[in-house]
């Protein structure tokens, strides 16, 4: 992966942390020093699809893939080389939802019942969308069959909670060190359905899990570059950013989510020509980040 979008960015070698048996590792791309109080962490570019969850499936692996968020991990790559932690879930977001609670569960997917404490009512998973998804982005359902929890149980025994648990490392090791952090949730979001839209929506949970300095920062650092940019709308945070974003503690959660149109064909799932030039915007931006944060980001 070619990570530094600057000479001044020095090359970093990945982590290839196995979570399971499948081989659909995490990839944790770690800072290089001298290190900033940011994290960034991709939960949806995940493409290694373990082959029975293939054969279970209706769709082809160009059907499942419509529900991810392809090549963000890559967009992101200059973060170690600006001081700050990368994390990519390489498990594919339609096996496995790192951007939900653990047990979001649609009880119609499964032939056994569910355990009374998984949480069943959310709108997610209403949306066929929850910790195990029903449906891909397009709607599309997934399953031949009807699944049993224990599958469930190790999806996210083997892929969320690992997940999780090196994310919750990164950000209380950033806080520790630093007194704050700023988490970075990177996202793709689908142009067809956001005709003229904005090719960036910021998410910050309407100002609950980032402070709006923060927010605003990120904002100007990407209209300067001439992207359009809308914040919370359609997309205020998921999972991730509700869950880590605690000002008050130090600790601040921003969603990003960028236009799949301008950097990929969305019908192929293949990058296009606009790739470099959105990786390139994006590494102005971390750098941005990183050389504004001690300003940006005092600690409490």
């Amino acid at each position: 992966m070619d990570m530094p979008l600057s000479a001044d960015a020095p090359l970093v070698s990945p982590v290839d942390v196995r979570v399971d048996s499948l081989g659909a590792p995490l990839l944790l791309r770690p800072a290089c020093e001298p290190a900033v109080p940011l994290v960034f962490a991709s939960p949806h570019s995940g493409a290694a699809y373990p082959a029975e969850f293939l054969a279970a499936a209706r769709l082809d692996r160009l059907g499942l893939r419509r529900s991810e968020d392809s090549f963000v991990d890559e967009l992101f790559a200059a973060a170690p080389g600006w001081g700050a932690p990368l994390l990519a879930a390489t498990f594919p977001r339609a096996w496995c939802d790192a951007n939900r609670e653990a047990w979001e569960l649609d009880p119609t997917m499964f032939e056994d019942a569910l355990p009374a404490w998984v949480n069943s009512a959310s709108p997610r998973v209403g949306a066929g969308l929850g910790t195990i998804a029903r449906v891909v982005a397009s709607g599309a359902p997934i399953y031949r069959r009807k699944l049993r929890f224990a599958e469930a149980e190790q999806r996210v025994h083997q892929c969320w909670e690992p997940y999780h648990g090196a994310l919750a490392q990164l950000v209380e090791e950033t806080r520790a060190r630093f007194g704050v952090c700023l988490l970075v949730d990177c996202h793709s979001m689908p142009m067809v359905s956001l005709a003229r839209g904005p090719d960036f929506v910021l998410g910050d949970a309407h100002g609950a899990s980032c402070a709006p300095r923060i927010t605003r920062f990120v904002e100007q650092a990407l209209q300067g570059q001439g992207y359009r940019v809308a914040r919370n709308d359609p997309y205020a945070g998921g999972y991730t950013t509700r869950h880590y974003g605690r000002p008050r503690q130090g600790v601040h959660a921003l969603q990003i989510e960028l236009g799949r149109g301008l950097y990929m064909d969305e019908t192929r799932m293949e990058k296009n020509a606009g790739f470099a030039a959105i990786q390139a915007a994006l590494g102005e931006l971390i750098q941005a980040l990183a050389s504004a944060s001690p300003s940006l980001l005092p600690a409490p």
